[in-house]
């Protein structure tokens, strides 16, 4: 299996959600996405390029901006004040025979002008993404209530631990879930069988584990077996 990266969870039932989800699929609840400035340069950047390095990257582009701004502003105001300011002239007196002084010269000094100073750039860590929880090692703090959600439009295999008529409702198939994470099973979710043509449309799958291989998933039978869901079976998933 290939490593998830970091997900939100629901505040109100724990249940992950994707990056500018606006209600929660499990409880239906509104959820907390960021819907200002940064919000929407977010939405722009992901709609064109597939890679998104995070929020962090708008506060850093918005710092080295106003460095640029500023020292072409130092540069074009010494340039000026150099040119305006032009050289600098002295009179003295010039002797032109013994003992006597009959005219002068103007003789031409310069004076060096002062370099403008140079804008200084702190140096150090990025800063970190606006709102994002941190742990001691700088990763996201995990949800140990958060159920597993099946990647988006992938095929694989899976334990389905117990599947529930979609009439009992969503909070009996919630608390199975919960039940079966309790006794020790890794990587619980629930599908909605309808929206997957491999399932019987009509139920609430509780299922345990996302496998890449037949062989992967029924491996994990004999744990669910043994913890609670004696009639846990494996199956193929496909959207």
């Amino acid at each position: 299996m290939t490593p998830e990266r970091p997900r939100d969870y629901c505040p109100r039932c724990g249940v992950a959600y994707e990056p500018l989800q606006e209600y929660c699929l499990e409880c239906g609840a509104r959820l907390p996405t960021n819907r200002g400035v940064v919000g929407v340069l977010a939405s722009g950047w992901q709609r064109r390029f597939a890679w998104y390095p995070g929020d962090w990257i708008w506060p850093v582009a918005l710092f080295f901006v106003l460095t640029v701004a500023a020292t072409a502003a130092v540069v074009a105001a010494n340039s000026t004040h150099s040119s305006a300011a032009g050289p600098a002239t002295a009179t003295t007196q010039v002797p032109l025979g013994p003992g006597a002084t009959h005219a002068t010269v103007p003789v031409a000094t310069t004076s060096t002008l002062p370099n403008a100073p140079q804008p200084t750039i702190t140096t150090g860590p990025l800063p970190t993404a606006p709102g994002e929880p941190t742990t001691k090692l700088g990763g996201p703090k995990p949800n140990p209530n958060a159920l597993t959600t099946w990647p988006s439009g992938e095929t694989g295999y899976t334990t389905v631990l117990e599947s529930l008529p979609v009439t009992a409702g969503r909070a009996n198939a919630l608390a199975r879930a919960r039940k079966a994470k309790r006794n020790g099973i890794k990587d619980v979710g629930i599908l909605v069988s309808s929206q997957y043509s491999s399932l019987h449309p009509g139920y609430f799958v509780v299922f345990a584990g996302v496998f890449r291989t037949q062989a992967d998933a029924s491996a994990s039978l004999p744990s669910a077996h043994a913890k609670g869901f004696p009639d846990a079976y494996q199956t193929r998933v496909t959207p």
